[in-house]
């Protein structure tokens, strides 16, 4: 797929994170989003390599998890780090920014997600908390070999913060019905939800991979007895 032929607003609505792009580089992704990225780029004399480099990588971003069964503790760390950990710190302002457009924009409208963005930003909230929690506490005992009862605690704390998570996403469906666009929902709107589909998805396998992968190891028990 050629992403220069695609228009601006295909784009803003199928790869979520890329109005973050748009909106840095002062693209018009909803009004003016019909013109193809190509040309959007030649009218502000922007650098084709730099924009395409940035949106392939959201797209790599997005690819099909492998399985990680077999990995090293360390290994799956770097892992979780750098594919859910950064990837969440990026995801959460450009959707807080997106939901208080739509918010400002569409909030006469009975279907608009009103309170999305305070809900986005309370789970950007807890979120951060957890991973610190994590990257300062859980994953350095773990890279210097504790196991078992030395991580018992902090690996408690985690799957409790790991369930609420999970309530915080059935608040988000209920607040987007299910994050099912409305009819004539605008280009912002399309990219908003988008992104929210994206986060539900990388938030469930970063959940995924840390309570029946991770913990599962540290705590030294048999992956069929889970």
């Amino acid at each position: 797929m050629n992403l220069l032929d695609q228009s601006v607003a295909w784009l803003a609505r199928n790869i979520p994170g890329s109005t973050q792009i748009f909106h840095e580089f002062d693209l018009d992704f909803c009004c003016g989003g019909q013109q193809s990225l190509q040309d959007a780029l030649q009218q502000k004399s922007l650098p084709a390599e730099v924009v395409i480099s940035r949106l392939e990588a959201l797209l790599s971003a997005t690819e099909v998890e492998q399985d990680w069964s077999d990995a090293t503790i360390d290994e799956l760390i770097d892992h979780i780090l750098e594919r859910y950990h950064e990837h969440h710190r990026r995801q959460f302002p450009e959707l807080i920014r997106l939901a208080l457009r739509v918010e400002q924009v569409h909030g006469d409208r009975p279907d608009c997600p009103q309170g999305l963005s305070t809900q986005l930003h309370d789970m950007q909230q807890a979120l951060e908390s957890h991973m610190l929690k994590e990257e300062n506490v859980l994953f350095p005992m773990l890279r210097q070999g504790a196991r078992g009862k030395a991580v018992g605690g902090p690996i408690s704390v985690m799957r409790i913060e790991h369930d609420h998570h999970g309530e915080e996403l059935t608040r988000l469906a209920e607040i987007t019905h299910n994050i099912t666009l409305p009819k004539g929902a605008c280009n912002t709107w399309r990219a908003l939800y988008s992104g929210l589909a994206q986060l539900r998805t990388d938030l469930m396998q970063h959940i995924h991979l840390e309570n029946n992968i991770l913990f599962v190891d540290a705590l030294e028990i048999s992956h069929g007895s889970i």
